[in-house]
Formats: structure tokens, sequence, C-alpha cells
């Protein structure tokens, strides 16, 4: 018997990749939009899962605009915090587990060195403190979870760094980017791919040992300014454009949002449980820049 397998944010990059990743035999995934499965009405959110019979539901849906939750942080804590407490509660009401998708910014960023996933949490701003509201109550409300932080995700779907880098580098004489943030760029289909082999071993092996929260992200921290300067010089090799990318501080590109200087994830407890081990960025950017038709 096919066990089905609901997605939240179909037209998200995660969501996006979920729906047309290589799914196992045995497994069904189903993903649906706002119009079926709107996070920000709770109750809603409920009803179709206690009413679906599904045997695990996938949540990378959020609400993501990192600057504008710092004028809306009760709609993105609506989001980000009811709306996963609902999936979570209505999980365990239906016996079945829960895959919730959260981020990096659940961290200040003031370490050295990869965040573990006991590393304490202290979000500077309010889409963090939504996202750690939503692993707060799926912790609280559903034993049966897995927690998957991750960070700096891109793709060739939606609004993320590399888009806006490749739009800049076509219409700008010159780029200027932050070059003391660091973290882990992370392909969303590589996070897709994470997320169905999860489900496999908890669906089909039955991995009870397995629940927790975890991290995954690209091999390898690097700056915004360092995957800048790698995607415009992806993009020269077919354009013959190559702007200079100037260095900045955080200070000299000021935003409503605060963001972690330091965004860079362990994933060994990932890579020790379930297997799974990411792989570099510029692979996997090589690949992303290959479906939007650069390099």
């Amino acid at each position: 018997m096919t066990a089905r397998v609901l997605i939240t944010g179909r037209t998200g990059q995660v969501g996006t990749e979920l729906a047309r990743a290589a799914w196992p035999a045995g497994l069904s995934p189903e993903a649906v939009g706002r119009e079926t499965l709107d996070l920000a009405d709770p109750e809603h959110c409920v009803e179709v899962v206690r009413t679906g019979g599904y045997a695990l539901v996938i949540n990378p849906a959020a609400y993501t605009a990192v600057d504008k939750a710092e004028e809306e942080e009760d709609v993105a804590t609506r989001v980000n915090g009811d709306g996963p407490r609902a999936l979570a509660m209505a999980c365990t009401d239906a016996g079945i587990p829960l895959i919730h998708v959260s981020t990096d910014y659940v961290f200040d960023g003031a370490k050295d060195g990869p965040f573990s996933e006991d590393a304490p949490v202290a979000p500077l701003g309010a889409y963090g403190r939504s996202k750690l509201a939503g692993e707060v109550a799926v912790r609280a409300e559903c034993a049966r979870h897995v927690i998957l932080r991750t960070a700096w995700v891109f793709s060739a779907h939606g609004k993320n760094f590399v888009k806006t880098m490749l739009r800049l580098a076509a219409e700008k004489p010159e780029l200027r980017v932050v070059a003391d943030q660091h973290g882990c760029p992370t392909a969303a289909h590589d996070i897709a791919r994470a997320l169905v082999e999860i489900a496999r071993q908890i669906v089909l092996e039955g991995r009870d040992d397995a629940f927790g929260t975890y991290h995954f992200a690209g091999a390898g921290p690097i700056t915004w300014h360092g995957f800048a300067e790698a995607i415009v010089a992806a993009q020269a090799v077919n354009t013959g454009r190559r702007p200079p990318v100037h260095p900045i501080t955080t200070a000299e590109f000021p935003t409503p949002a605060r963001r972690p200087a330091n965004s860079v994830l362990s994933t060994a407890k990932l890579e020790a449980t379930f297997g799974i081990s990411p792989r570099p960025w510029p692979d996997t950017l090589t690949e992303v820049l290959r479906e939007l038709g650069v390099g």
C-alpha cells in the first residue's frame, strides 16, 4: 500500500523541488499550495491533515520576507508559529509524523565555527523569532517530529540570492556585496533529496529512533561576497560581462532586519543518523545555473 505524503508550500523553492523529486516506491507525494492549505489559517490546516489519510506531513512552507517581518511580526508568527502548531497537533491526532523545515535565523551568529543542533538559540529579528516559535510548537505538540534547519537556500525558482546576483550583474557596472556574513549556500533540490530520504527512513523503515532536530546545509562556508563572485564569474562565461564585486561590511548595507554574522551549520548529526552528506555548494550552484541557462 502506498503511503501518501502531504507537502505544504508547493510553489516555494523547497516545495517545488519536493514536487518534482524522485520518490521511492511506497511513498506518494501530494504537494499543495496556499489555496489548499494556508498556514495563516490554522483551523483549516488541522482539518486538511485530520481528514486527508496521510502517512506523513512535510512542511517547508513559511513566511520568508525577513525584512518585512519587522513590520508585521504578527503575520509572520501566525504563519511560522501558529500554522506549524496546528499541523503538529493534527499529526499527533492522526498518529503520523511531521517533518518541519526551519532556519539558521534562530541563532544570533555570535560564535566561531559551525552551530550544532543543541547550540543556544537567540534570534536577532522577527523572522527568526517566528521560526523559533514554530520549532517550539512542533516539539511541544508532536513527539514524532523531525525539524530540519537549513540556510542560504537557492534554486532556479522564486526569489533568491543567485537570481538576484544574475540580474544585477547583467544591469550594473559594479556590485557591492556584504563580506562579513558567513554561511553555507544550500540548493533547494538537495534539501528536497534530504527530506525524501528522511521520509523514506521514517515511514518505510519505521525509524522511530530518528526523531529530533537536525541541520542540513551545503558543504563549505563562504561569505555572501564570495558566493556572489562565483555567480558572476559563471555568468561571464556566457555573456562575457563580469562587473567587479566589491566587498562591503554589514554596516555599509543596512537592512530593517539584522542577519547572523555566522550562519554555518554543522551537519554531523544528520550524517550520523540518516547517512545524508551535503554536497559542496559550488557543485550544486553549477547545476542550478545550468537549469537557468547560465554557465
